[in-house]
């Protein structure tokens, strides 16, 4: 199997909450919980009336990975934050590019307001405040933006929590989540307004929204698409496996940047357990910098690590030297 090298749209991966043991509570008054806006465009309720309020989960097992969740001091002015408002920019230059990230293989949407889907929501929080996301830009926990998989950088989303009806509109400029049956990875603040910080997950639906300033022919183009359902995910591709002295590496990803290698590397945290981010590593080969689990004390263990990470049972591996 031939050796994947990714694209530098992989510098801002992200991923998903797991477990670790979060900061004291911090609860705010609750507030009224109003209906949704009536359409998909910029209008609609503003979710600063529903607040944020937050409870740590019960147990462990609902918690979130190690470092992240919310921040211990949160911005005086959390409930005058507003939704992020709909308008028109140009797409980013390379991070809508199609790219596969363990396993998987992901083409982004070239245009906005083309897609609604359900499936689960989750959000990140402070393990990555203040570290780049897939366009460069610095992400905010307590600002109204969203990471996705597929849909276009920057673009703006309506995403609805169809366990309590709340709302939120959030613009998107990072990618992930990477979990299977996970649609959207919401900033700590949008995905405390819509209820479920605190379990870490719920059942969304996600709407892609059109800009009313957006150019006529997008205008045109959107109004003669309904919105499908992603298509179904494409088999997990092997995972290379090499032989590097004593151990056995899995390969993750290969950048002719270190720094881009390294940003993959940190983000890749979101998508790993414990067990595996221990493993997580990288090591230049020529003028590529590769990303890497391991060592593993042989190629099966590597495998199964492989079948962990893709979701895959019928694996095949090469040896990449």
């Amino acid at each position: 199997m031939k050796k994947t090298v990714f694209h530098p749209v992989l510098l801002g991966l992200l991923l998903a909450a797991c477990s670790s043991t979060p900061p004291a509570p911090v609860t705010q008054r609750p507030t009224p919980v109003p209906s949704p806006g009536p359409d998909a465009g910029s209008s609609g309720t503003d979710s600063r009336t529903y607040g944020c309020s937050y409870q740590p989960p019960a147990s462990k097992g609902g918690g979130f990975y190690k470092d992240d969740g919310p921040a211990a001091d949160w911005p005086a002015n959390l409930d005058q934050i507003p939704d992020a408002q709909p308008r028109w920019e140009p797409l980013h230059k390379w991070a809508n590019n199609p790219y596969t990230v363990l396993g998987q293989s992901f083409t982004p949407l070239k245009a906005p307001g083309q897609l609604s889907e359900e499936g689960i929501g989750s959000w990140y929080g402070r393990k990555f405040h203040g570290q780049k996301t897939s366009n460069g830009e610095i992400y905010d926990m307590f600002a109204m933006t969203a990471a996705s998989p597929i849909l276009p950088i920057p673009s703006y989303a309506r995403v609805t929590n169809l366990s309590n009806g709340r709302s939120v509109i959030v613009r998107i400029n990072d990618r992930g989540p990477f979990k299977k049956g996970r649609v959207i990875d919401l900033s700590f603040l949008a995905a405390c307004r819509l209820g479920y910080a605190g379990q870490g997950s719920s059942q969304v639906r996600v709407e892609s929204l059109l800009p009313g300033d957006a150019p006529a022919a997008l205008q045109q183009q959107a109004a003669r698409v309904t919105p499908v359902p992603r298509a179904p995910e494409a088999a997990p591709a092997t995972v290379p496996v090499s032989e590097d002295g004593a151990g056995v590496y899995l390969q993750l990803g290969a950048f002719s940047s270190q720094a881009n290698a390294d940003n993959f590397r940190q983000h890749l945290a979101r998508e790993l357990g414990e067990q595996d981010l221990a493993r997580l590593g990288m090591k230049q080969a020529g003028n590529l910098w590769r990303v890497r689990l391991g060592p593993f004390a042989d190629r099966q263990a590597a495998l199964a690590a492989a079948e962990r990470l893709t979701g895959s049972h019928n694996l095949q591996a090469v040896i990449a030297r």
